[in-house]
């Protein structure tokens, strides 16, 4: 005879309490502090973005609590993951993230680590939102409508640079790009582009990233002698580079993008030579937007790298007001706001405290992030952005110009 006891209905209703409690905390806990998780790479190829990463996360939480928080409570310092661009060990800090509860994850960095990561942070309901991320491969995940991101699709970045290589006079312009969702979306972006504008894709190439010998890339590049070289690649890029420049392909030929947009770059490049990048152009998403600048750099005096900082920021203060006007925490319940809140059917604002107090009158809002207006569209992508043309000369690296370029321009051009 069992002697197990029979669940009275008391035991029963504790239980069920029980496990609705485990499924609320899965997704973050409405009852306490709003709290970001931070996946971003502090190690591997992208580990110059993970300063401004940090930096800009810190500081969107600084402006949240000056103003009072998040729905009145004060946000603590992030919890952080590496990324580590290494698709087991994103995984592994997604899972952490997920584990301690965050009520919304920023990152991951690349693309390739949200493709490893997005189904645990997604799959548990938890909002992802990335400042970063730029594949066109992204629009379209199984997400259930809980990734978004502030940076913009390659399919807009790779007109802009298109168009920059045609319009410094360049006719025939070799492709070279790391073959990963990042390298060969950008690649078919800028390909097209090129197309249209009646230039000669003389060599269309990818490679892979983890290789050590780049040898049939490089030679392929020497023997097209095309105007332009664009390089479509992230840290490893600077092999490529570095032996395409010991070849005298001068550095004016080439045009990068946000993977290598570093200040550094020219001391990576050749520490002994650093002038033969000089002439050098990229683009990169960016923001026109000195007022935030001067912010960030007074919040982070020591930071190099400013870039993407603006959308890793938005991402941040987005998410906030997205809680403010769900009056919850809970992902599930203000993921639906995140819409709401960026598009313009509402009154512009332009910080977190204004748009806070706007939505308190029972306003509908429509936030100005630091990185331009976001406006998502139905698959959680800004619909328009801004770039920078960033220069490596003689003064050594500067911006040159900004260009805004909408997804309307790009369907205009198609």
């Amino acid at each position: 005879m069992s002697t197990r006891p029979t669940l009275t209905l008391p035991a029963a209703a504790l239980a069920a309490a029980l496990t609705l409690t485990s499924c609320a905390d899965a997704t973050g806990d409405d009852d306490g502090a709003f709290t970001y998780g931070l996946l971003y790479p502090q190690t591997g190829s992208l580990a110059f973005l993970g300063p401004s990463q940090i930096a800009a996360v810190e500081y969107a939480i600084s402006e949240i609590n000056d103003a009072g928080g998040i729905l009145g409570t004060e946000v603590p310092p992030p919890i952080e993951a590496d990324e580590a661009g290494d698709n087991a060990q994103a995984n592994e800090a997604a899972n952490t993230l997920v584990n301690n509860n965050v009520n919304a994850v920023i990152g991951a960095a690349a693309s390739a680590m949200t493709q490893a990561t997005y189904d645990t942070i997604t799959g548990s309901e938890i909002v992802q939102c990335s400042g970063t991320n730029t594949s066109p491969d992204l629009t379209d995940i199984d997400d259930g409508g809980y990734y978004f991101r502030t940076a913009p699709s390659d399919l807009l970045a790779g007109p802009v640079l298109a168009r920059q290589i045609v319009d410094d006079g360049n006719e025939s312009v070799a492709l070279i790009a790391r073959a990963d969702d990042y390298g060969t979306g950008y690649l078919q972006a800028v390909e097209n582009e090129l197309n249209a504008l009646g230039a000669e894709v003389a060599l269309s190439e990818t490679y892979d990233p983890d290789s050590t010998n780049f040898g049939a890339v490089i030679t392929g590049a020497i023997e097209i002698e095309a105007d332009a070289i664009a390089l479509i690649s992230f840290q490893e890029g600077t092999q490529l580079m570095a032996a395409l420049l010991e070849s005298n392909i001068p550095g004016e030929d080439f045009y990068l993008t946000d993977g290598l947009n570093d200040p550094g770059l020219a001391e990576t490049v050749s520490a002994d030579r650093p002038g033969l990048i000089d002439g050098t152009t990229g683009v990169a998403p960016s923001a026109d937007n000195s007022n935030f600048n001067e912010g960030l750099r007074e919040f982070a005096p020591d930071l190099e790298v400013f870039q993407f900082a603006p959308q890793v920021f938005d991402c941040v203060t987005v998410i906030a007001l997205a809680a403010e006007s769900a009056s919850s925490s809970l992902p599930a319940d203000y993921v639906s706001h995140l819409p709401e809140v960026s598009r313009p059917d509402g009154t512009e604002c332009f910080s977190f405290a204004e748009c806070r107090d706007l939505l308190a009158e029972g306003q509908s809002i429509d936030y100005q992030g630091a990185s331009g207006d976001i406006d998502f569209d139905d698959n959680g992508d800004p619909t328009s952005a801004t770039f920078e043309i960033f220069h490596f000369g003689p003064n050594g690296y500067e911006i040159l110009d900004y260009v805004d370029y909408s997804a309307e321009q790009n369907t205009d051009q198609g």
